[in-house]
């Protein structure tokens, strides 16, 4: 007998409700994208959104943010009620390896991760 264990991590959105209506460039450019790690450690995530067409904003335990830049064809806003990840063996989900599981079945490989830095808004 072989007895096999599988553990799936949910991911909440940060701000709860139905799927936006649209994306808006206005959410986008409050970021500026920096490169990024190629991992970011499961544990340190604690809530997501969306911002753009092909990522999902990852919020971390400190308050930094990254972007899951999403392989192209995918649409984010498959994954506006949260999604689930299959952790591996280190604990981390990377670019080039992991998926996102959205709760209505899409899957979307990570293509890469962006570090995200607040634009100081105009006056």
């Amino acid at each position: 007998m072989t007895i096999e264990q599988r553990v799936i991590i949910r991911v909440p959105m940060a701000r709860k409700g139905r799927a936006p209506a649209r994306i808006t460039e206005k959410a986008a450019d409050a970021w500026d994208e920096k490169k990024g790690p190629r991992c970011v450690a499961l544990r340190s995530i604690r809530a997501a959104a969306i911002a753009v067409r092909n990522g999902v904003d990852l919020i971390l335990a400190d308050d930094h943010r990254y972007r899951a830049r999403l392989e192209k064809g995918c649409d984010a806003a498959a994954f506006y009620s949260g999604f689930y990840v299959e952790p591996d063996e280190d604990g981390s989900l990377c670019s080039g390896r992991d998926e996102l599981q959205a709760r209505g079945g899409t899957s979307c490989a990570i293509e890469s991760f962006k570090r995200l830095i607040a634009v100081e808004p105009d006056d």
